[in-house]
This record gives C-alpha cells, structure tokens and sequence, in this order.
C-alpha cells in the first residue's frame, strides 16, 4: 500500500481522482500515516421511469379474466 502524502495529494488532486474513476484505489496520508482512502465509485443504478415501456408492450382486455377450472386448479396442486 503506497501512502500518498496529503500536499501531494492536494497540488495533484485532478490526476488522482481521474485515476481513482479508473479504478486504482489510493490511500492519502500525513507524516505516512495512512488517513483516508479515494476509490471509484460504484455505478449508479439507473432511476426507473414509469411509462418507458409506452406503446411497446400490449396488455389483452381480459387479462384479470378468471381462469378457466382445471388450470386453476393444477396452481392450486388439485389437478
């Protein structure tokens, strides 16, 4: 583990964050004591929207219909 001292880490901050994004995780610290970690962040899960699916999916008129009896039966283990 390499211990990057914090007024390197400062005067080169933009070169050290582009290698964090990279995936390098670096460790900054005073005096050689290691204070503080920067690593990449983990992608962000993608914030859903209702509707995005408009007009390329169909749903039948009778899809709530009741099931017939024997395929009711055969989810419900009588059949």
């Amino acid at each position: 583990m390499t211990v990057i001292n914090i007024h390197h880490a400062k005067t080169h901050l933009s070169r050290l964050v582009e290698e964090a994004a990279a995936g390098k995780e670096l460790v900054i610290g005073k005096a050689g004591k290691p204070l503080a970690k920067l690593v990449p962040l983990k992608p962000l899960k993608p914030v859903r929207k209702p509707g995005f699916l408009k007009g390329k999916i169909r749903v039948s008129g009778d899809f709530d219909k009741p099931l017939p009896e024997d395929v009711a039966a055969a989810f419900e283990g009588r059949g």
